[in-house]
Order: structure tokens, then C-alpha cells, then sequence
């Protein structure tokens, strides 16, 4: 079933795009939700005018994206875990720790548009992070756990 989405869903798309998925999916999570909406042909010709329309808001948003992303690059950040004398984390490191250690440097950015490489992290060490400041600006910074 072709659809077009409402808003960013994780794994499957960002906000206006058309994507195939299974009927049942579409039909018991997406649309009562209000992830998605049916891609009819009218719904396809509401979504290529609204799209003609926001073309030059969404570059002004893709220009700020890519400041934010130019202040980004050099960054380091270090974030703090309680750890064991061999080095392991007693839990683990996740984006709600890296949003924090970037708001502290003055960057709201919110912890969903944040990817760790790895599922958990678990011991310390130098990682990088993947930021989606915009569906064509991503930007890796690398941050490093210390034990406190």
C-alpha cells in the first residue's frame, strides 16, 4: 500500500515522503495513528502543492541546519558514567546522556534525532554519534565516555 507521511517515522521515512508498506501495517498502525495518510491520486496532487509551497521554508530550515552543522564538526564531547575498575559502565551510555552533554555546550538538540553506532555502550572510550539536523544535513560527532 502506497502512503504519505504525516510525520518522521523511525525507520521508514521523514515527514512528505510516498513509501510501499504492507496493507496491515498501514491500515492498524500508521493512519489510526496519524503517522500516515492514504497516497491517493488527489491526496498525491494536495502533497505535490503543499511540497511547491514549503520548498522555500525548507531551504531556510536546510540553511540553518547546515550552520548548526559547521559548528558542529569539531566538537568533542565527554560524557560522564559511574564504571567498575576494569572499565565497564555499571548501565550504559544512550542519547538522553549526549543531548544533555550538547545542551551544555549550547546546542538544543533533540535526543531522536540522535544514532549511537552501537546498541549499547558499555565500556570507555572514543565513539561517534550520527545527528539528523535535516533529512539532507547529518552530521558525526565524536564524544568520549570517562568513568567519575
Amino acid at each position: 500500500m502506497e502512503i504519505i507521511l504525516i510525520q518522521d517515522v523511525n525507520k521508514l521515512g521523514q515527514k512528505d515522503d510516498i513509501v510501499n508498506v504492507k496493507d496491515g501495517y498501514a491500515r492498524n498502525f500508521l493512519v489510526p495513528r496519524g503517522y500516515a495518510v492514504a497516497a491517493s491520486s488527489s491526496a498525491k496532487k494536495m502533497h505535490a502543492e503543499n511540497l511547491r509551497q514549503r520548498a522555500h521554508k525548507e531551504e531556510k530550515i536546510k540553511i540553518a541546519a547546515q550552520e548548526i552543522a559547521v559548528k558542529l564538526e569539531g566538537l568533542k564531547i565527554i560524557v560522564g558514567a559511574k564504571t567498575s575498575t576494569s572499565g565497564k559502565i555499571f548501565g550504559s551510555v544512550n542519547t538522553i546522556q549526549i543531548a544533555e552533554s550538547l545542551k551544555e555546550k549550547g546546542f538544543d538538540i533533540d535526543r531522536k534525532r540522535i544514532t549511537l553506532p552501537e546498541d549499547q555502550i558499555k565500556e570507555i572510550g572514543s565513539y561517534k554519534a550520527i545527528i539528523k539536523l535535516h533529512r539532507e544535513v547529518k552530521v558525526e560527532i565524536e564524544f568520549e565516555i570517562v568513568g567519575e
